[in-house]
């Protein structure tokens, strides 16, 4: 997020020699013009008059600074959606004439919304974060969570916008869901952190509707994909427990106890819970059977609802230990929260809680890259219009080549971000409407964890590199810069980091048994096939066939040791696919005249290192040695 019209430092206050070149501060002058003095009586007097002199300059300065020209100008950017041209020419070649129409009044509606009312209020949030107040003046545990105005106010906004009604209402069938990611991407880098809380309610939401809507359920579905901000809900995804991580199947040690009327009462330790303050959530819990013991394992999870509060406010048998003192996301209340007999309601079959949140899981890292997208673009935004303001050298920034040079290459990285984002919210959107096929049934499987640990590295790169063309200016906290750079690392670990989502593309691998590859390989190379007759993709073009035959033979040689190898590969395996695919969609997206310059042609990001995996594997980095030579690297050892 970045605060609009935020306070930006100002330069230190300076003497004419810094003005005229001598680039000393007023103070050094100051020092410089009475060091080495003889305390004789007449250059005493000679002294004095001096730094009579000096003194009187700097207060003349002084006064001056308020009607002086100011040293840096801020970065102000304009609406966001007219500003995004890559946007707007993907909207205008793939929806519908009239779906187009009715979708761009609206987001230019709310591109001047963000600007003008929805940007400050995202800096009040990032001003004011939560606070909990254990107990009250009396020594009564009240466990609260205060959250600031302009928080309950994107809540309000957030259900006024339809940020997840849009997606359930089907207003426009299949485009629905693209329409919504576009919604959420505009917003997200003006939400003052209020995406996160968006992203739980979405999957709560997409569980909830896969399970068909049951009747216990309803309320709840209805509150969720409310647009009255009387009746919205926002909902939690209580998953992380004591032992922490990714591995739910053995770190989960929530016991669900049965009730006479049916309901279960839910015990134990969630240590890590996104947006607290939410009205619901869903969360993993074991069953315990009439002797008190539980399956172990993902076999022995289901899935349940709660309400964290009653209709007084009273939360539900839950206690608050603390909220997280986190690094980045801090407008949003994330806190340690003990089961004391929570009231919930079993949602799924029994021992399948795992299979019923994976929908869950698949909405929010859609969220993830859709908020990486929207970081990206917002820094590159900024960048952009500070290098049309800021002189250095005796001429603007843009006119320094080196400098344009860098934002290119962050711009190639954002628009390729993106394309495939689209990519897969087009897919979700078939997947939905029950117009895809099996064969992008598949791909999207494989597609949403390929983009969420691709797009959460690019964005941490991205922001850091966004903030250097800043300079100084980009390290100071009231810029809002740090904000939004703070906020991004979060985006390659929040729903599995970097490693385990690399897994996870094994795993659909394996279960597809090589479905998934056949459809991913049979699906770039039609693409790759139908921009082969445009003259200045060729080169784009025989790269990205290279990296696929590059890739082809990796698969193939993988050999006895096949289990170790593709573990140590699966990050670069899963760049290459994440490259390579993106590759094609930048290649279509030429194809069909989507804002690219000869600047930024496909050609551009194809330059790039298509295939990590089958570099890495040429140098032998796979495999029983190289695992040794690692552990040796690493934990040390006597021999290599």
């Amino acid at each position: 997020m970045f605060a609009c019209r935020l306070p930006w430092w100002r330069s230190s206050v300076t003497c004419k020699s810094w003005q005229s070149g001598h680039f000393l501060p007023w103070g050094s002058c100051q020092m410089l013009t009475i060091k080495g003095i003889n305390t004789t009586v007449g250059q005493e007097q000679q002294a004095g008059m001096k730094e009579k002199q000096v003194l009187e300059d700097s207060e003349m300065h002084l006064a001056r600074r308020d009607t002086e020209g100011l040293f840096q100008e801020q970065p102000e950017p304009g609406n966001q959606y007219l500003e995004d041209t890559l946007l707007r020419s993907y909207l205008k070649t793939h929806l519908p004439p009239k779906v187009l129409e009715e979708v761009h009044q609206d987001l230019e509606r709310f591109g001047n919304r963000l600007l003008t009312k929805i940007q400050p209020l995202s800096w009040e949030c990032e001003l004011n974060p939560p606070v909990f107040r254990q107990f009250d003046a009396w020594g009564r545990r009240v466990d609260h969570i205060h959250t600031c105005s302009a928080w309950r106010r994107m809540k309000e906004i957030s259900a006024e916008e339809g940020l997840i009604a849009e997606a359930y209402e089907k207003r426009y069938s299949n485009w629905s869901r693209l329409y919504q990611a576009v919604k959420l991407y505009l917003f997200s880098s003006s939400s003052g952190g209020f995406s996160c809380p968006l992203a739980m309610t979405d999957g709560a939401a997409k569980v909830i509707e896969s399970l068909g809507i049951p009747e216990p359920l309803k309320n709840a579905f209805d509150r969720l994909t409310s647009r009255d901000p009387e009746k919205f809900w926002t909902s939690g995804q209580w998953m992380t427990e004591r032992r922490g991580g990714s591995d739910v199947a053995n770190g989960t040690e929530t016991v669900a106890r049965k009730q006479l009327d049916g309901t279960y009462r839910l015990y134990g330790f969630k240590w890590f819970t996104s947006a607290a303050d939410s009205d619901m959530a869903l969360t993993l819990a074991r069953i315990a059977d009439a002797e008190g013991q539980c399956t172990q394992g993902s076999r022995g999870l289901s899935l349940f609802f709660l309400r964290v509060r009653d209709e007084e406010g009273k939360l539900n048998n839950i206690q608050v230990q603390r909220l997280k003192d986190k690094l980045g996301t801090r407008q949003m209340a994330t806190a340690e929260l003990w089961l004391q007999g929570a009231r919930a309601e079993l949602i799924s079959a029994e021992g399948r809680g795992v299979a019923a949140i994976s929908n869950m899981l698949n909405i929010t890292r859609i969220h993830n890259v859709i908020g990486a997208v929207a970081a990206m673009r917002r820094m590159i935004s900024l960048s952009r219009d500070y290098s049309r303001k800021r002189v250095a050298f005796g001429k603007l920034l843009k006119d320094h080549p080196l400098h344009v040079q860098t934002i290119a290459r962050m711009e190639v990285q954002v628009r390729g971000a993106f394309l495939l984002l689209m990519d897969i919210v087009r897919l979700l959107g078939l997947a939905e409407t029950n117009l895809a096929s099996e064969q992008e049934q598949l791909l999207l499987r494989l597609l949403i964890p390929v983009a969420k640990l691709y797009t959460g590295k690019q964005a941490s790169a991205v922001a850091v590199e966004a903030m250097e063309s800043f300079g100084g200016q980009g390290y100071m906290e009231d810029t809002g810069l740090p904000v939004i750079l703070r906020d991004a690392l979060v985006l390659s670990i929040w729903e599995g980091t970097t490693n385990i989502l690399s897994l996870d593309v094994l795993r659909s691998l394996a279960k597809s048994q090589g479905q998934v590859m056949a459809v991913f390989l049979s699906t770039v190379q039609k693409k790759l096939e139908l921009a082969s007759g445009t003259e200045e993709l060729s080169p784009a073009v025989q790269r990205a066939q290279e990296a696929i035959g590059s890739l082809r033979q990796f698969m193939a040689a993988t050999g006895a040791e096949r289990a170790l190898t593709m573990e140590m590969a699966a990050r670069d395996f899963s760049y290459s696919l994440a490259r390579i695919y993106t590759g094609r969609a930048t290649q279509e997206s030429q194809n069909h005249g989507m804002g690219w310059s000869p600047a930024l042609s496909p050609c551009r990001w194809c330059e790039q290192e298509l295939c990590p995996v089958a570099a890495e594997s040429a140098r032998g980095g796979y495999g029983a040695g190289a695992a040794l030579r690692d552990s040796a690297l690493v934990f040390g050892s006597s021999r290599l």
